[in-house]
C-alpha cells in the first residue's frame, strides 16, 4: 500500500498563542487513536515554532544558514504525518477529518503527497 506524507501548514501569526484548546487536543487524540487502530497512521508529530527553527539554503553554489523566526513566511509547517492508505483518496479523507476537528478561528492548509517508493 502506498505511503503518504501530510504537511500541516498554519499561519503562526493567527494561531492561538496558547496552542490547541484542551477540547481540540481531546478530539485529535480520539481521531489519532482511530487512525492508528485502522492501521493507517505510521507516524505523526507537531513541530516547534519557527522561532526555534533554522533554514539551510543552497543557492548559487553557496550555503546560507538563517535562524528563525521566518517573518517573510505567512504559512509554516506546524506538523506532519506519515500514513499508509489504499490510495490518495483515503489519505485525503483522513486529512479532511483531522482539519474538521479544529475550531473555526484556525486557518490550516494540509498538503497530501504520496511518498515515492524505490
Amino acid at each position: 500500500m502506498p505511503r503518504f506524507l501530510t504537511l500541516i501548514r498554519i499561519d503562526e501569526k493567527n494561531a492561538p498563542a496558547e496552542g490547541p484548546s484542551p477540547e481540540l487536543q481531546e478530539r485529535m487524540g480520539k481521531l489519532l487513536e482511530e487512525i492508528t487502530k485502522a492501521g493507517v497512521m505510521l507516524d505523526t508529530a507537531g513541530l516547534t515554532p519557527t522561532s526555534d527553527g533554522t533554514r539551510v539554503t543552497w543557492e548559487g553554489g553557496r550555503l546560507s544558514v538563517t535562524d528563525g523566526p521566518f517573518t517573510e513566511t505567512k504559512e509554516v509547517i506546524g506538523g506532519c504525518s506519515i500514513s499508509q492508505c489504499k490510495d490518495k483518496a483515503e489519505a485525503i479523507e483522513w486529512t479532511k477529518r483531522f482539519l474538521s476537528l479544529h475550531e473555526e478561528y484556525w486557518t490550516i492548509t494540509a498538503e497530501v503527497r504520496q511518498i515515492a517508493e524505490g
